[in-house]
């Protein structure tokens, strides 16, 4: 492999890296708050299923080429697990009066 391998590879290890961590922050916020009012509905599920979408197209494509790119799949994991929780908390919301 390479230097420009290695390097191409770093390039999408932080990237995949950033994608994966951005929405801990907003997953925080609402964990700590409980308070799910500023998040839109269907911004989230449009992002649940976007998530979902892609993961199966990059598995399948992984699966058909026989290259596994770790960097995608780690962020799909990753990401994946702070939209489940924020739809889950958005679903769960309780209204409040005024």
């Amino acid at each position: 492999m390479g230097v420009e391998m290695v390097l191409l590879d770093l390039i999408g290890y932080i990237g995949a890296a950033l994608f994966a961590l951005c929405a801990y922050p907003q997953a925080y916020k609402v964990w700590k708050t409980n308070d799910t009012r500023s998040l839109s509905l269907s911004f989230i599920l449009m992002w649940l299923f976007g998530e979902i979408f892609t993961w199966t197209y990059i598995a399948i494509q992984n699966y058909m080429t026989g290259v596994f790119l770790w960097p995608l799949h780690l962020n799909y994991f990753f990401n994946g697990v702070s939209v489940v929780y924020l739809t889950y908390k958005k679903l769960t919301e309780r209204k409040t009066d005024g």
